[in-house]
């Protein structure tokens, strides 16, 4: 029998006012993220469960197969945890009801940030991701990116 390798953190790192970098993937070689109307109902999607949540998403970047996204969590009260687990189950459901081919992988990968020059570091990482592979020049032609709660300058320069 094969044991999985614990790697996640204790809840405890994912809730208050903290910050996660996140990557969603897609299951297979399916990129559903190059329809629009697709990307912008998965944002419509994360930005009512963040306000349910208390978070904000300093930056989002939906790669043709994947999602890189940071959560951060606003109050004492905010679960980032329960954020992204929410939001693969509702964008789950959404896959099984209009795309059925589609699932997201069971996991994902995560990484606490834990300082502000850590996080605009981060950032940046996600929107360059575009360009590294080759599908823009700069990160600014890219459509797919963004930030919910907040502004991707005010978080470039600094300001959380």
């Amino acid at each position: 029998m094969i044991r999985e390798k614990k790697h996640r953190l204790p809840r405890e790192f994912y809730k208050g006012e903290t910050s996660v970098a996140f990557t969603l993937c897609v299951k297979g070689n399916i990129q559903p993220f190059l329809k629009p109307e697709t990307v912008s109902k998965f944002i419509e999607i994360l930005a009512s469960i963040i306000s349910v949540e208390n978070c904000i998403v300093p930056v989002y970047c939906f790669m043709p197969d994947h999602l890189h996204l940071i959560v951060t969590g606003e109050q004492s009260n905010s679960d980032i945890w329960n954020t992204i687990l929410n939001y693969k189950q509702r964008t789950g459901f959404w896959f099984s009801k209009n795309e059925p081919a589609l699932k997201w992988q069971k996991d994902f990968y995560d990484h606490v940030l834990k300082t502000n020059k850590e996080i605009i570091t981060q950032v940046r990482y996600i929107l360059d991701n575009p360009v590294r592979k080759g599908i823009v020049t700069s990160w600014e032609e890219y459509p797919f990116k963004g930030s919910i709660g907040c502004t991707l300058n005010n978080i470039l320069n600094g300001i959380l």
